[in-house]
């Protein structure tokens, strides 16, 4: 058995030789700029989206603020024609609108703090790949 084992063992080594003279630092680089690049593009989209997310729901909000002072109108017009059944009405629409504006812009706030978090890693990604290219170019001159 032990034939076999230094037979393993040879075989091992000999295949982690052939894998180490195969590594060619440059072509190692140039893969992982690709890879970053590819990423890079990902994570602009995904920030595009996100923007284009956070963009929506600050409208979404924004229009039920006007929903809560249309209906907060509506109540005092009410109010001031003697029709409290209407005005009650009103109020009530105009709680609504409000409390689905506080949860529009609780969820605003949260979705544009994410978006923050993926600007800087899009900005991290970006110094990374600028990083490695200097490198590249740096083992190239070599």
């Amino acid at each position: 058995m032990g034939i076999f084992d230094r037979l393993a063992s040879l075989l091992r080594s000999n295949i982690n030789d052939l894998i180490s003279r195969a590594e060619d630092p440059e072509k190692m680089l140039t893969q992982i700029l690709v890879d970053m690049r590819s990423q890079l593009a990902k994570a602009k989209q995904q920030v595009a989206t996100a923007i284009a997310d956070e963009k929506r729901l600050r409208d979404q909000a924004d229009a039920e603020y006007r929903q809560v002072q249309d209906w907060e109108q509506k109540a005092m017009l009410a109010v001031k024609e003697n029709r409290d059944n209407l005005a009650k009405q009103a109020l009530m629409r105009q709680g609504e609108h409000l409390s689905a504006a506080q949860q529009l812009e609780q969820t605003w706030e949260q979705h544009r703090a994410e978006t923050e978090k993926l600007k800087n890693s899009l900005r991290d990604l970006n110094d990374k790949i600028e990083e490695a290219k200097r490198k590249k170019n740096l083992l190239v001159a070599r």
